[in-house]
């Protein structure tokens, strides 16, 4: 897989995750989409939503994510316009892998705390891995392609 396929799969993960998370801040607003994804007492976003406790100082576990993805997006770019910086790669690498760290926090909040499951939110969980994977593989190519000769 070439360079820009994998930074290609970075953008279309944080893209589709972006999508996603603004989505969770409609079902948060619109009391008519949380029905969309809550099937059951346990599969249930409006549990999650209705809890109180998918904040992390203070924010919102959606504003989080369109923040997040957004973020990525813009370091992904960065990095891209730079190839012969390790910077770039390494910051991107740093920020999924903070995204990866808050999406287990939140999954621990839903299946430990709140004992519901968001669907929604694991979609934006797998974006944010996806592109987190992209970042581990960006770092690599960058290392190896920087390294002295």
């Amino acid at each position: 897989m070439q360079t820009r396929t994998v930074r290609t799969v970075v953008y279309l993960a944080a893209g589709i995750g972006m999508v996603i998370s603004i989505f969770a801040a409609a079902e948060l607003l619109d009391t008519a989409l949380r029905s969309v994804c809550s099937y059951s007492a346990f599969f249930s976003c409006s549990a999650v939503d209705s809890s109180g406790k998918t904040t992390f100082l203070w924010i919102p576990d959606y504003a989080w994510g369109i923040g997040g993805f957004i973020g990525i997006m813009i370091v992904n770019a960065l990095a891209e316009s730079r190839p012969d910086d390790n910077l770039g790669a390494y910051g991107l690498l740093a920020l999924t892998t903070a995204g990866i760290g808050l999406a287990l926090y939140f999954l621990y909040v839903e299946l430990a705390l709140i004992n519901a499951f968001c669907v929604v939110c694991f979609a934006a969980y797998l974006a944010g891995f996806a592109a987190w994977a992209g970042a581990i593989e960006l770092t690599r190519r960058t290392r190896i392609a920087n390294a002295p000769a």
